[in-house]
């Protein structure tokens, strides 16, 4: 029997070797700057350098941003990610579930 962390390795490893998750990559980018989450990004960026800038490090923007560029991901473009996700996830279960 196939366990739930075996079967999300396959997965993951499969969606690599697949393409589908470079495509995804793609379609992540596209819509970010699309929708104005990218410059959005840039501006918060600028903003903490301006805040910190004697003592500003890329580890400390990255912890700083992290968690306002996560949830500013806009809900339609993560129920998208979503629905590919699952849509491949259906087509291949398959494979990952037949042991």
């Amino acid at each position: 029997v196939a366990t739930q962390s075996t079967v999300s390795s396959g997965i993951n490893a499969e969606y690599g070797a697949s393409g589908e998750k470079e495509k995804l990559l793609d379609l992540l980018k596209v819509k970010l700057i699309e929708c104005g989450w990218r410059n959005e990004m840039k501006q918060h960026c600028r903003e903490a350098l301006r805040r910190n800038k004697a003592k500003a490090n890329v580890e400390e923007l990255i912890e700083e941003l992290t968690p306002k560029a996560r949830a500013s991901v806009p809900d339609e473009v993560k129920k998208e990610l979503l629905r590919r996700l699952r849509t491949f996830v259906d087509n291949n279960s398959d494979r990952f579930l037949s042991d």
